[in-house]
């Protein structure tokens, strides 16, 4: 049988649309021109879980729920990975456990225990053996199953997004804090190799002043809708407008930008077109009339330092593959697309590369300077791993990166590169540009997932 993308995918699952302006009960209220959502109260005595750090674990004991492409690809990699045990591995179909079963068997490694159906993840979940559940399922199953498994005293790895409303953004952001578990959101594009050389530049002060960013998801879905189990993603495209998965470009723009790090967002703004290929493929597929999603969503968000990003999704029309990326600072330009480049004042590479003084801003720093500038600002994570996660693979090698530094982190009981308020910010945008769209790209206040929190560290750090 063909595998499924995502296929741990319940039937017993309701796609639940975002309210209309209009519906008698909304998650938010409008205060002087500017929606703002509801914060629940957090339980008395809940401490935040900025910089914080669980007892190190000498082996890192995994269960992964959700095997279809990601998931049975995260089970490759960490064989890879130095103290770790497969444990446990569940999927809704059993075929897709047994084939990843195989993977473990191939690499002559210990079989791992096995569930399948609508709630054997549950059952992985309360096993008393595993430290980590990795969750790779539907968006819609994300925050069920992270919630339940800190619950049960498991650390949570779970894919993109990581909550699909503000409520279950909450949610997440609370259970970490009550269980004291790591809640992780599996953001791979963090991990790209230019990103993590441009945030080296960027933290080196390369850039001055970074005052603009840009991120989106541009990718053509076209050859894949048919391939998700149960269509959800595209049923769940038909039900929601907004940016419904802001965060591959938006996870790097908020490390570049320090939020919750000594900034925060304040506001956004969005709007989108008409669905013109959306709504074709959901009548050729589903046989539906209607369809909410804009071909081309576009959001623009301030934070409290003044500074902007501009955000991107359409996943309809014949557009290149493209994440934006573009650093705007007050010395120094980056952008990865359409063409990867910098651009700087060549005060700034005095020092740095040979020949900086024939240098203009006027255009990108050739080819064998930009060369001369990647090695010289090679991210300490890649220089240690880079060589590695070439050879083992997953998105060119970022995603082992991802999964070599989450498992590092645990096992030297240091914080997480990425923490629960990064899954929650990334993810929240969707809701919130859904919102302001169906009020008329009014200001939509971001919550602050930090509860004031948000200049306690200065500046992001990764754990070494």
């Amino acid at each position: 049988m063909k595998k499924r993308l995502c296929a741990l995918a319940l039937a017993c699952v309701a796609v639940c649309c975002i309210p209309d302006a209009s519906a008698s009960a909304k998650p938010y209220r409008i205060k002087k021109g500017v929606i703002v959502f509801d914060e629940p109260k957090p339980a008395a005595g809940q401490e935040d879980m900025l910089a914080f750090a669980a007892e190190p674990l000498a082996t890192v004991r995994v269960g992964f729920i959700g095997l279809g492409m990601r998931g049975s690809g995260a089970v490759r990699r960490f064989t890879f990975l130095d103290g770790v045990e497969i444990k446990a591995l569940c999927d809704l179909l059993p075929e897709n456990v047994a084939e990843s079963g195989r993977i473990l068997s191939d690499k002559g490694l210990p079989a791992a225990a096995e569930y399948s159906g609508e709630d054997g993840w549950k059952a992985l979940c309360e096993r008393d053996d595993i430290d980590l559940v990795y969750v790779c399922t539907q968006w819609q199953m994300h925050v069920e199953m992270a919630v339940y498994a800190m619950e049960h005293g498991k650390h949570v790895a779970v894919e993109v997004p990581a909550a699909m409303t503000v409520a279950d953004c909450w949610r997440l952001v609370d259970t970490s804090e009550r269980t004291r578990r790591h809640c992780m959101m599996l953001e791979n594009c963090v991990y790209d190799f230019f990103e993590l050389t441009t945030l080296n530049m960027a933290q080196q002060g390369l850039f001055g002043e970074i005052v603009h960013v840009e991120g989106g998801y541009i990718h053509n879905l076209a050859p894949f809708w048919r391939e998700y189990q149960g269509n959800w993603r595209l049923k769940f495209n038909q039900n929601h407008r907004g940016d419904v998965y802001a965060t591959h470009g938006f996870g790097p723009d908020c490390q570049l930008l320090n939020i919750h790090r000594g900034d925060k967002l304040d506001y956004l703004v969005s709007m989108d077109t008409k669905s013109v290929v959306g709504k074709a493929v959901a009548k050729e597929i589903m046989d539906a009339d209607e369809f909410a999603n804009g071909d081309q969503t576009t959001t623009m968000i301030r934070t409290s330092a003044g500074k902007t990003v501009l955000l991107q999704h359409n996943v309809y029309t014949p557009r290149p593959y493209d994440r934006l990326y573009q650093v705007v600072g007050s010395k120094g330009y980056a952008s990865k697309y359409p063409i990867k480049g910098y651009a700087f004042e060549p005060e700034q590479l005095a020092g740095a590369v040979v020949d900086y003084e024939n240098l203009s801003t006027h255009k990108f720093v050739p080819a064998a300077v930009r060369k001369e500038l990647a090695e010289r600002y090679k991210h300490p994570i890649l220089r240690e791993v880079e060589e590695k996660a070439k050879l083992v693979g997953g998105h060119g090698g970022m995603d082992f990166i991802m999964d070599y530094r989450l498992v590092y982190c645990l096992r030297n009981g240091l914080p997480l590169d990425q923490d629960v308020y990064d899954a929650a910010e990334w993810s929240c945008i969707g809701e919130l540009s859904a919102a302001s769209i169906e009020n008329g790209s009014k200001p939509v206040a971001i919550p602050d997932f930090t509860r004031g929190r948000w200049q306690k560290l200065d500046g992001l750090k990764f754990a070494k």
